[in-house]
């Protein structure tokens, strides 16, 4: 009997690449997909979705640039009607907490996967500890000063390595079709608490500066940072990042059994690793 196969969209990032390396590590068949690895797969052009579907039966979902951006909810919806032409089993969406349009995303990918009779897991995270130790942010950390358009608002940081496990449980064991798990770190922080966490864990100093949001977007802009990009950080900064999300959820505790790894101790096995060298 053929093993199972599964796709890992976004396959070499963040959250994708540690999929791929927990399945790989587990001896399960793995195909990662992204634009630029050996699979292709372009949201923007549906042709590279059917090869990348061909004998898959889980797909991990992991959408770029974000499930909020215009025209995602659709683009999914049409993805998922391929998975399910494809005889795709079982799907795990990595989707945002406190995001409206990604809960949109959400409902068009759930409709689907309800119609076709596809096993749909929802991952519903919060701002992960890797934007400071190896995305967005890290490259300021290095250089001493992170600014950013936000004030006191706290954020329940999540590891990124808690959704990588979460959604290969999801993936491989029964029991969380239809599920919606709210995946957090165990305790709020705010920004500047954060960073503090950080610059123990470096081992020198960086400090926090909140910023006005056009001067945030000034900045980035004069760094090279295209608009659509722009657009992106300035609706999650000015939207998002208003206290909806300051609450911690259980939703690691629910599927790992376990409670999910807090930011201090995921930034020094970041930082053990070499994220800022």
């Amino acid at each position: 009997m053929t093993r199972e196969l599964t796709l890992a969209t976004g396959g070499t990032g963040t959250t994708g690449g540690r999929v791929v390396q927990r399945l790989e590590a587990r001896g399960r068949r793995v195909r990662a997909a992204s634009r630029h690895s050996a699979c292709a797969l372009d949201w923007d052009q549906p042709g590279t979705w059917e090869p990348a579907l061909a004998g898959v039966t889980g797909v991990y979902l992991a959408y770029a640039p974000d499930l909020a951006v215009p025209g995602a909810a659709e683009t999914l919806a049409a993805f998922t009607r391929c998975a399910a032409t494809a005889e795709v089993h079982r799907v795990v969406l990595l989707s945002g907490r406190g995001e409206p349009g990604a809960q949109a995303a959400e409902r068009s990918v759930r409709a689907v996967a309800d119609a076709a009779g596809l096993a749909l897991t929802v991952l519903r995270c919060s701002w992960f500890v890797q934007n400071f130790t190896e995305g967005q942010f890290a490259p300021a950390l290095q250089a001493g000063e992170l600014a950013l358009p936000v004030g006191d608002v706290v954020e329940p940081f999540l590891d990124a390595d808690d959704v990588a496990d979460a959604a290969v449980e999801a993936l491989l064991a029964d029991g969380h079709a239809g599920r919606t798990y709210e995946l957090t770190g165990p305790r709020a922080l705010g920004f500047a608490e954060a960073v503090r966490e950080c610059a123990a864990a470096m081992g020198r100093p960086v400090t926090f500066r909140p910023v006005s949001p056009a001067g945030f977007r000034e900045a980035m802009a004069a760094e090279g940072v295209p608009d659509d990009v722009l657009d992106l950080l300035t609706h999650l900064f000015t939207e998002v990042l208003d206290g909806r999300n300051s609450r911690p959820a259980d939703g690691v505790q629910q599927v790992l059994g376990r409670p999910p790894t807090d930011l201090a101790d995921a930034v020094r096995r970041s930082a053990a690793a070499g994220c800022w060298t």
